[in-house]
């Protein structure tokens, strides 16, 4: 394992020297108090003994470097990687009698917004492929998204020899493709079939990820109705143009009146021909067949899609008119391949006067020719067998029961049925396979499956969310990890909420399977699996290939490949079981070591500090941590991008940042309903900045509360972020209702907040308390300073009076969640950064004891900073990014990040109680490195790892047995696949 390069610790006297280099002493905790001598007006006077703290040398210096202790912009001499060891150990005597410390380095630039190595390349261009209309191969796929936990639509992919078509990208698209090796790089075109968080959660970050690829990154093809401009302007607000869509929406606007009937041909080449048709729902001619059906559908639905279900029978009730809006429209492609020509017939050709040569080739290519030999044309008929059709694919997407009416009488399908009495038999297009998008709560519609029967003999491939699917994860290498970590520490790593396949079978929606549906004999239905292909060519192959399916694998088998590869791993389990059931007992000290077999020795650092007072008497149903995810930059197989869910019980719950997935894996964590719940019960978002890791999930999430709760009282949901983010849901919300309250981070700081207490609202400016903090000259972000554009543009009388009423429900919301407080403080990373202090009410115990109240601080992204150490002040739990490992200081400087051990002592500088570190870059697979010397206090997060309050004492206890599980996998993934600078999303 690497050691510590960065920092090193420096010591005046030799008895701290020994204490460095003694192998068997604890080593003090780290200290930054010398370096940001801060008066912070909600917490308190540092009173710390100074350090002297100094960086390594490294080999090349970032520009832009500006030092936030002195504020002064000095720059440190830089000199060769190699020479680091040698001139580190003379620097530290040097600096040992120097009374000056150095500061912590930041790019000022990229904290301004202004650096130009950030995001993707200019003049983005689309790629030009020559095109194969022979094709060798072709075939249409699943894309699993969503099937497991049924929070977006699956996708599916049309594949060629050269061009790739995607239909629909929700969240998840990234990490499923990472999984099973699907190169998102050859993508061409994304058609969405609606345009809603569903189906285009994922669309941002792949755009992120397509323009970040190679040295001239990529751009792609994006379709879809009129609707389509709503998404592409609200994703303008935080994705740089160079990465913009080369969007081309068809269709007539959504606010037409009419219907429309028409197919419109948005791609028609030599290889393929896509049509789409345009389905309106028609919510006032809604028959009385599924009114009366409505009882029996909700019945046979148990636990199946119940949005669409309330949805449903909510407009199916309604006999007005309603005004069609964005997001209302869906969409059926038609994905049609060109005729395999007839066998060309030499002997024929030769009859009719032909010499061998370039007429024959003509022929072949469907041109029709003059003999040689005889004053006769020559067609290509003449000399070519019959032709085969083309097959043909449709991809369908009926979201709600007011579609099928629309779907059922759309003459633009007409060619396609089957029916002799539409049309003549020759004019029909034969489909081959049809892949239904379309919820349960429709395809068990009689209507639907009557529509289903008139393409005769077709394969049907039922897509929709099917509950029978949810025990299956599609994410393998993530579930994986997560049973291992399982097993070893249930108590910091529950199991995964999914529901059990006999559980299913209980359910009448899961009995209602393919084979019941009332279609003709000659209607093959099957229901569709992660990566079932259907070929089209070659032609002999036409028809379903389940080879590529993945095999499931089951929870007793991971364990005993886990128990065989690591054997001690079982009394690790065992001992881990006993430490947490005891040492939760411990309030002080004592380190209990496993006498038998020796599986792991606690190394001597490992040593409990003082429980603080706000843990006395603490319950399990108090607060738990879910770091839902722990990446950073985009979505990777084992770890997902950047959430917090602060589960407060019976209080309800708190997200902080919500990157793209997060739905996804609060289903993972607490089961689809469990999740349904957590959703429901959610108090507030707060978002630390504008990059797509942090918050490109909070769509999908707003949207999926505001149908849960579309029949309940209710208020909206405050979401708390920096301005650019209500750029974004201010533009979203064009696309469709997320029924929410924003509230800017800078009107819920410190100062703020007491402008607010107070009841005046003096500032000049008409920004609620920016004033206060710019006259605190203590901190970084104080007027004048060279991080004063942080401050600039403050807000308009109009939005600072509108705080106040904003700020008194939040309070009243975190009152009722048993909170005293939510401050947010700026932070080094980019343009309005923050992190965020909550901090719980004071309790009274049984003997009418006060008890203090708990207090998380999330760092968001960030270098090390005195507004951070500052907030962190006593902290029961500080939430640290660690985004790179001890020696990449350079990297972290320039991309305003943290390494593991600058993390580490911010929180010992602030005497915290516990770190838990989170945000790694990707290119750590599965676990970090990082250098176990002063982790006596820290946890290395992983997803879905959850932190009982009650459990805290213990947490640090659980690192030695995690370097047991992965001790053959601490190593870094240097692959191409891993970006870890995608501009717009660190």
């Amino acid at each position: 394992m690497p050691q510590i390069s960065s920092l090193r610790l420096l010591f005046s006297s030799a008895n701290h020297h020994a204490l460095l280099t003694s192998p068997l002493t604890p080593k003090p905790p780290l200290s930054l108090s010398h370096l940001f001598k801060i008066k912070h007006p909600f917490l308190h006077t540092y009173t710390h003994k100074p350090s002297r703290l100094l960086f390594a040398a490294y080999s090349r210096k970032p520009k832009n470097i500006e030092r936030p202790g002195s504020l002064s912009g000095s720059r440190r001499r830089s000199s060769s990687s190699s020479k680091t060891e040698n001139k580190g150990k003379s620097a530290m005597e040097e600096s040992s009698s120097s009374a000056i410390a150095e500061s912590v380095g930041f790019n000022k630039r990229r904290a301004e917004g202004k650096d130009k190595n950030d995001g993707p390349r200019k003049n983005l261009q689309l790629k030009v492929r020559k095109l194969n209309p022979v094709n060798t191969i072709s075939y249409v796929q699943i894309l699993g998204t969503g099937m497991d936990t049924q929070d977006t639509t699956p996708s599916v992919l049309l594949f060629f020899d050269k061009q790739r078509f995607i239909f629909n990208a929700g969240e998840g698209l990234q990490r499923f493709c990472t999984e099973h090796k699907i190169k998102l790089s050859k993508i061409d075109h994304i058609f969405l079939s609606r345009v809603c968080s569903e189906t285009a959660g994922g669309l941002p970050g792949l755009l992120l990820t397509l323009a970040g690829m190679g040295e001239e990154g990529m751009s792609v093809n994006v379709w879809g109705p009129s609707d389509l401009k709503y998404l592409v302007n609200a994703m303008k607000s935080f994705i740089p143009n160079a990465a913009m869509v080369h969007a081309r929406s068809f269709g007539p606007p959504v606010d037409s009146s009419g219907a429309t009937d028409e197919l419109f041909v948005p791609i028609n080449d030599e290889v393929v021909k896509i049509s789409a048709v345009l389905l309106r729902p028609r919510y006032s001619k809604v028959s009385k067949t599924t009114k009366e059906g409505s009882s029996e559908l909700d019945d046979s639905l148990v636990g199946v899609n119940h949005l669409e279900k309330k949805i449903s029978a909510e407009r199916m009730q309604s006999t007005a008119e309603f005004a069609l809006k964005p997001g209302d429209l869906a969409v059926v492609y038609i994905c049609e391949l060109p005729e395999i020509k007839g066998k060309f017939d030499p002997k024929k050709a030769a009859a009719l006067g032909l010499r061998p040569g370039p007429k024959c080739r003509e022929l072949q290519l469907g041109n029709s020719v003059q003999s040689d030999h005889q004053d006769i044309m020559v067609h290509p008929g003449d000399v070519l067998g019959p032709s085969v059709p083309g097959p043909i694919v449709l991809v369908v997407d009926c979201p709600i029961p007011s579609h099928l009416q629309e779907l059922s009488s759309i003459h633009s399908l007409t060619p396609y049925y089957s029916d002799p009495s539409e049309q003549s038999k020759e004019m029909c297009k034969k489909v081959d396979c049809v892949i239904h998008l379309s919820p349960a709560s429709v395809t068990c519609t009689t209507e639907y499956q009557q529509w289903m029967s008139r393409f005769g003999e077709v394969q049907h491939v039922m897509a929709g969310h099917q509950l029978k699917n949810v025990e299956i994860p599609i994410l393998k290498s993530s579930a994986r990890i997560a049973t291992r970590l399982n097993y070893l520490c249930p108590q910091f790593f529950p199991s995964p909420g999914f529901w059990s396949l006999p559980q299913l079978k209980s359910l009448p929606s899961v009995s209602r399977g393919p084979s019941e549906f009332s279609l003709p004999a000659s209607c093959q239905v099957i229901t569709a699996e992660n990566l079932l292909k259907f070929h089209l060519r070659p032609y002999a192959q036409l028809g379903l290939d389940r080879s590529g399916i993945p095999e499931v694998t089951s929870r007793p088998k991971i364990i005993e490949d886990l128990i065989t590869e690591i054997p001690e791993i079982v009394d690790a389990s065992e001992h881990i079981t006993q430490l947490l059931h005891h040492g939760n007992n411990i309030a002080n000290g004592g380190s209990m070591t496993l006498q038998a077999n020796n599986v792991v020795i606690e190394e001597p650092w490992l040593h409990e500090t003082a429980l603080p007072s706000c843990l006395e008497g603490i319950t399990r149903e108090d607060m738990e941590i879910v770091l839902l995810g722990t990446g950073s930059s985009q979505p990777s197989k084992y770890r997902n991008v950047t959430s917090i869910f602060i589960n407060l019980f019976s209080k309800g719950s708190i997200l902080l940042d919500c990157g793209e997935g997060t739905l996804g894996q609060l289903k993972r964590r607490f089961g689809i309903e469990g999740a349904d719940e957590a959703v429901k019960g959610l108090r507030c978002i707060w978002i630390s900045h504008i990059h797509a890791d942090h918050h490109t999930g909070i769509a999908r999430i707003l949207a999926l509360r505001r149908d849960l709760l579309n029949e309940t009282p209710h208020e909206p949901l405050v979401v708390v972020g920096p301005r650019q983010l209500k750029i974004f849901l201010d533009a979203y919300q064009k696309l469709e209702d997320l029924d929410m309250q924003f509230l800017d981070c800078r009107q819920t700081t410190e100062a703020s907040l007491k402008t607010f207490e107070s009841g005046e609202n003096k500032d000049v400016n008409g920004s609620v308390g920016v004033q206060n903090d710019q006259k605190d000259g203590s901190n970084l972000f104080a007027k004048g300073s060279r991080m004063e554009s942080y401050w600039k543009r403050p807000g308009s009388p109009a939005d600072a009076s509108a705080a106040f009423p904003l700020l008194a429900m939040l309070k009243r919301v975190l009152r009722e969640a048993g909170l005293e407080a939510l401050i947010s403080f700026p932070v080094i990373h980019c343009p309005q950064a923050y992190g965020v202090v909550l901090k719980a009410a004071d309790r009274t115990n049984s003997t009418g004891k006060k008890i203090p109240g708990w207090k998380i601080v999330y760092s968001g992204d960030t270098r090390p900073c005195p507004e951070l150490v500052a907030a962190s002040h006593g902290a029961t739990i500080l939430i640290h990014e660690a985004t790179f490992e001890d020696g990449m200081v350079e990297e972290a400087i320039a991309r305003n990040h943290s390494t593991t051990q600058e993390a580490i002592e911010v929180g010992d500088a602030a005497g915290a109680y516990r770190i838990i570190l989170t945000h790694f870059s990707q290119r750590y697979p599965k676990i970090p490195v990082f250098d176990e010397t002063h982790m006596h206090k820290t946890s290395i997060a992983f997803d879905m790892m959850s932190v009982n309050l009650a459990d805290l004492p213990m947490l640090p206890r659980v690192l030695p047995y995690l370097k047991l599980l992965f001790r053959d996998e601490m190593i870094v993934d240097e692959s191409d696949d891993v970006n870890v600078a995608t501009a717009a999303a660190i």
